[in-house]
């Protein structure tokens, strides 16, 4: 159809490569008003709804919940109807719908399912036509490729990440949620079915016979329970013959293999997606062109009264360092060589989540006080689990923070992310035995760790901040 639209996955982030197809909000042969809700997409960054770029009916869309479609690549098609509203072409919106100069053709569509991979019709040269060039950022170089997956499978209930989010936000407990999605799985239409008409709201669990509770320390009033060995179900009749005989397939039923023959090997491949799809890609990156050193060394806290806050502790001994040592409050391009050195501090503190690992900017940190410090972390954190943060908060820190501690560890050797030239991570606190006045004293330490680019700052200047860190944390407040 020669009048028909076509429209190109933007970027929905800083230069992310693809983003995964969350719910449609039309289907073929629908009418669609100009930014009305097309799709919502998750990005590893958050989920983003894509509004309509034209008015018109929709010809085509591009794959199916859970879909990966790769920036650049055929998001929509419309046949635009003239009697509606139409975005004037070259108008300010990063949408642009003139027809190009000529038309180019593009690589096949594949799709990519877990455990096989198959070859769909080559794109013809009208459909390849890049009616919607304008809305990647930058020259880049697509094909129409939609990558098809399945949801994983987590406790026993198949749902996507971003499925699982808006669940958490609308309190919807997915194990009560009726699932209409293939293969069993929770789609987003059941979530806010069931948070509509209440049907899934979250119970209080009963705890499990013998289950030890989760904050209780043996000999804390935690009862014995069966052995791991006694909650087992029991092996299946005929010694086993039924697991022996399983054969693995793939989430489309067919055989598959995951090993070379003669390996055994449980499970199925999964691809990443979303927030540790991209989290991969960023340590890949920063392994390849950042020249780690770490430094670690104990910070004495004996000296603090109770009330103290470590993460607001942290961050301002960290601001005190960089105004000590501004050498590690920077950038550094390695390709030119330069480097840009920051008057402000922001902190880019890293939250673990089931998604993967978050890092929000602390905006301001050199201004703001411990109270100040504490209310945005808790407000970085809440958006983080919610998946309601801004993309532009979650990058542009100039040097960050990861407190591993308050689950396990005591030293580690964390990640430098380019154009960043240091982080700093805390362990688990501990007593330790000190010498005090000749003598020996119980002190409370924090191990600290601070890994650098040592491409542009030196092993002194690291040394200094740090040691401008644990004088500062070694203040009583």
């Amino acid at each position: 159809m020669t009048d028909s639209k076509l429209f190109h996955l933007p970027d929905l982030g800083e230069g992310l490569p693809d983003a995964t197809i969350v719910e449609w909000f039309v289907k073929v042969g629908d009418v669609i008003r100009l930014d009305e809700p097309l799709v919502s997409m998750e990005t590893a960054k958050a989920v983003v709804e894509v509004p309509s770029p034209v008015s018109g009916t929709v010809l085509k869309l591009a794959g199916n919940a859970g879909d990966i479609v790769i920036t650049g690549a055929m998001l929509a098609e419309f046949q635009p109807d003239p009697a509606l509203p139409q975005r004037a072409d070259g108008q300010d919106t990063g949408h642009a719908h003139a027809a190009p100069p000529a038309a180019r053709a593009e690589p096949a569509a594949t799709t990519v399912r877990p455990g096989e991979a198959t070859a769909a019709p080559a794109v013809s040269a009208a459909d390849s036509e890049r009616d919607d060039a304008g809305t990647v950022v930058g020259a880049m170089q697509s094909s129409n490729a939609v990558h098809q997956e399945q949801a994983v499978a987590m406790g026993g209930i198949k749902a996507m990440p971003a499925v699982r989010a808006t669940a958490k936000k609308l309190g919807v407990d997915l194990a009560r949620v009726r699932a209409s999605g293939a293969d069993f799985a929770v789609t987003m239409a059941d979530v806010k079915r069931a948070a509509a008409d209440g049907s899934a709201k979250p119970v209080t669990a009963l705890p499990r016979a013998g289950a030890v509770g989760a904050r209780n320390a043996p000999g804390e009033g935690s009862a014995a329970g069966p052995t791991p060995s006694a909650l087992r179900s029991p092996a299946p009749a005929g010694g086993g013959r039924e697991l022996d005989e399983r054969t693995q397939l793939s989430t489309t039923g067919r055989p598959m293999r995951t090993q070379p023959p003669g390996v055994s090997a449980s499970g199925q491949p999964e691809p990443l997606k979303g927030v540790r799809r991209n989290m991969a890609r960023v340590m890949a990156d920063a392994h390849a062109k950042v020249v780690p050193t770490t430094l670690n060394d104990d910070a004495d806290v004996h000296a603090w009264s109770s009330g103290n806050d470590l993460t607001a502790r942290l961050v301002r001994s960290i601001v005190q360092a960089c105004r000590a040592v501004p050498a590690l409050n920077a950038w550094f391009d390695g390709g030119t060589l330069t480097r840009t050195l920051h008057a402000h501090v922001d902190i880019g503190i890293a939250v673990d989540t089931e998604d993967g690992l978050f890092v929000p900017a602390l905006r301001n940190a050199d201004l703001l006080d411990a109270h100040g410090i504490r209310e945005s972390v808790n407000r970085l954190r809440a958006q983080v689990e919610d998946r309601s943060i801004a993309a532009s908060e979650l990058s542009g820190y100039t040097i960050s923070l990861s407190n591993f501690g308050m689950f396990a560890g005591r030293y580690a050797t964390p990640v430098v992310v380019p154009p960043c030239v240091a982080i700093v991570a805390a362990g688990r606190a501990r007593q330790q035995l000190t010498a005090v006045n000749g003598g020996i004293g119980v002190h409370k330490v924090i191990p600290l760790s601070l890994t650098f680019d040592h491409r542009v700052a030196t092993g002194g200047e690291a040394a200094r901040f740090l040691r401008a860190m644990l004088d500062d944390l070694a203040l009583a407040d």
